[in-house]
């Protein structure tokens, strides 16, 4: 099956390419900011066009911002997706003239040998259109006129897309039915690494430099048949630590990211660990309701003769007890130990969360806990709980009916979850036990 063929997105910063991006595809996939360098990694994703099937893709400024400490990284990004694209969106910003360094990297993309459309973007009136005479010196083929803003003069550029490539039959949508696995975690934990592991290639953008990723990016990978859709998301702080406005729309796009996953692997890291912010964000895993697994990473930094694993569980367990039922992997971004396993225990973790038990099964549980430590409401007083019965998954939900006008006591709720946890194996999601009057 031939690939699709690439579309890719560049220019200056701050010139629209992500706004552009979104129109085209019809939805919010890349993050805006009138900061500029807001993208850092590639964001792709499958466009139908027409009768075309394509690849979009955003990329990073191809020219430095000033406060960006990752400007050559990013540049090297953009550049590698010009490479390999089958056409080029060049963007330029329609409000002011054409630079001459804007000129000079419009001349060096033709030189890859690839077709060019030049897209003024900002245009928002028709006498804005006439004043902008400057940009015909670069070319009048291929020229166009638009603003993804407002959606105006779209249809002309999405038609001339559609006819300077050749239609490819896509083969079957491989983000479709894919595990959707958030990796989240504080700042410089390694999580664009470890995704980069998996796949085995640098795909996504990694530094020293705190905070690198900022937007959200979807990596499908398949392995042994089952197809993963590992989203790397910008590291998690509070608000006042971030250090500027682009940041803070990373983290909320990571908390939405939560809350959009079907699981969630945090990411801790072994040189300290678990930190108050650790905490903060298995608070919001927890409170999602979704499955849940760890994932301590360094662990090639230990040193093996004097860590005990079981210890090193005991102590994260010690300050987030309450997601004592999430999985941990030790694993190392950097020699590869053990990452493979995230998507192992993603897909059980997964499975025991969309898991139903038969009433008939749950009732008989419900009958020897009864004997054995029967039900207490919060005045400590025993309550008779008639049947119980699974009402849902993601969380597994479970109502249990009883006369009583009273609720679980907290302690017992907790004793409760456990013994059902562990007898009918929901390892890595939260459960959910509520008393109703009947």
């Amino acid at each position: 099956m031939k690939p699709l063929p690439r579309v890719v997105i560049v220019g200056f910063p701050n010139v629209g390419k992500s706004t552009l991006f979104n129109r085209l595809l019809g939805e919010r996939k890349a993050l805006v900011h009138t900061l500029p360098g807001m993208t850092r990694d590639l964001v792709t994703a499958e466009w139908r066009t027409g009768d075309r099937t394509l690849t979009l893709v955003d990329t990073g400024g191809m020219f430095g911002v000033r406060d960006e400490p990752l400007s050559e990284l990013v540049r090297a990004k953009a550049w590698e997706a010009a490479r390999s694209a089958d056409l080029v969106l060049f963007v330029l910003d329609g409000k002011r003239d054409v630079t001459p360094a804007e000129e000079e990297l419009f001349v060096s993309v033709r030189k890859l040998g690839r077709p060019v459309f030049l897209v003024v973007n900002k245009i928002d009136t028709p006498a804005e259109e006439d004043r902008a005479t400057d940009f015909y010196r670069l070319g009048d083929a291929g020229l166009f006129f638009v603003s993804a803003e407002h959606k105006l003069n779209l249809e002309p550029l999405r038609e001339a897309i559609a006819a300077a490539l050749p239609a490819v039959v896509p083969a079957a949508d491989v983000a479709e039915g894919a595990l959707r696995v958030a990796i989240v975690g504080r700042i410089n934990v390694g999580k664009s690494s470890i995704i980069n592991r998996i796949l085995g290639e640098e795909r996504l953008l990694v530094s020293e430099v705190p905070g690198t990723t900022r937007d959200s990016t979807d990596t499908i990978v398949v392995r042994e048949g089952k197809r993963f859709c590992l989203v790397d998301t910008a590291g998690i702080r509070k608000f006042s630590g971030a250090r500027d406005d682009r940041e803070k729309a990373g983290i909320v796009r990571a908390q939405a990211n939560i809350r959009a996953a079907d699981v969630i692997c945090q990411v801790l890291d072994i040189q300290e660990f678990p930190t108050r912010q650790d905490a903060h964000i298995a608070q919001m895993a927890a409170a999602s309701g979704k499955p849940l697994l760890l994932a301590l990473n360094k662990w090639d930094l230990a040193e093996k003769d004097k860590v005990d694993p079981e210890e090193v569980r005991r102590h994260v367990f010690r300050r987030l007890g309450f997601v004592s039922y999430a999985p941990l992997v030790l694993i190392s971004a950097r020699t590869g130990q053990r990452t493979v396993k995230i998507l192992e225990t993603a897909e059980e973790v997964y499975r025991n969360a969309t898991k139903r038990i038969e009433t008939s099964k749950l009732n008989d549980f419900l009958g020897e806990i009864s004997e054995t430590a029967p039900p207490r409401g919060r005045d400590g007083g025993k309550i008779k709980v008639k049947y119980m019965t699974q009402t849902g998954v993601l969380p597994p939900t479970f109502f249990l009916f009883s006369h009583a006008k009273t609720t679980l006591s907290a302690a017992y709720e907790r004793h409760f979850v456990e013994l059902l946890r562990e007898r009918f194996d929901f390892r890595g999601t939260p459960l959910r036990v509520l008393l109703r009057r009947s």
